[in-house]
């Protein structure tokens, strides 16, 4: 141990003079990154509940990255890519998960020193947490209202209500490799939230019937339900660790807290692929 306490990295050639020189810090900007938590109290746990939220939307980030690749590989028949790629997404969602962990370890009495500094801030106006729904295809326009005094953010939220949702496209794509989907859902206003459509189960059912004859069709399925498992079990987390810390208090942003968070838990993204497992 002695022998290594003063290593000196260079004498096998790394770099060591960053000046006028690109650096890590510098690559990722990591003076406005670790300049981005600014408590307002002196509590000590309200760096836990910044970084917490500002971690995830970082991650939120790049599961939009994800879900828009993964959406343009499907509608362009690159199934590969896109099996990759949602992969990836459902890896960052078991990330978000696990950040769950970390914000329980604060109590209820930790966060009363600084939660009315929140003021109505509330993490259901996070506008990247809406665009991954819309993405998804759960296109609930009332949501956009806490956005509309922010132009850039609300075109956006327009911008991706304009296009089919990933669920759309996967349902197109079926419709082109030969499985029938109904026109009326093929067709249908894609601004709005997909409805359960006996057909689209009944299309599926061939699909999970005969696995080996549709095969990427299959894989491409299982891909959105390994997804959707992960979506569930963040938002079950979320509102287990909400109850744990505030019990069934109003969210600051004045939702009922937990009461609110539990009606998402009902919220089916991709219902057909749930309902075609009682069919088979």
């Amino acid at each position: 141990m002695s022998e290594n306490k003063d290593y000196d990295p260079s004498v096998e050639g790394a770099e060591m003079n960053f000046d006028g020189r690109m650096s890590y810090g510098d690559y990722l900007c990591l003076d406005q990154v670790l300049g981005a938590q600014k408590p307002r109290t002196d509590a000590h746990d309200e760096m836990l509940f910044i970084i917490q939220h500002q971690t995830s939307e970082l991650w939120m980030r790049l599961v939009i990255h994800e879900i828009l690749a993964a959406r343009e590989a499907i509608k362009t028949d690159q199934l590969q890519p896109a099996m990759k790629t949602l992969a990836r997404v459902s890896r960052i969602f078991e990330q978000l998960n696990s950040a769950w962990d970390v914000l329980r370890t604060m109590t209820p009495s930790d966060y009363t020193h600084f939660r009315r500094k929140l003021g109505q801030s509330s993490g259901f106006q996070s506008f990247q947490y809406r665009l991954i729904e819309y993405a998804l295809g759960n296109r609930n326009h009332a949501m956009m209202k806490p956005h509309a005094h922010l132009p850039g953010i609300l075109a956006k939220l327009e911008a991706e209500l304009a296009v089919p949702s990933l669920y759309d496209e996967v349902l197109r794509l079926a419709a082109r490799r030969g499985v029938a989907m109904p026109e009326a859902v093929l067709s249908r206003d894609v601004s709005a939230t997909h409805e359960v459509d006996d057909g689209v189960t009944a299309a599926w059912k061939i699909v999970y019937e005969a696995p080996e004859k549709h095969w990427a069709l299959y894989e491409v399925a299982e891909k959105l339900v390994d997804l959707e498992d992960y979506f569930r079990r963040w938002r079950f987390n979320h509102v287990t660790t909400v109850e744990r810390v505030i019990g069934l208090k109003r969210g600051t942003g004045g939702t009922g807290g937990t009461s609110y968070l539990r009606r998402m838990l009902d919220v089916e993204l991709f219902p057909e692929l749930w309902r075609v497992r009682t069919e088979l």
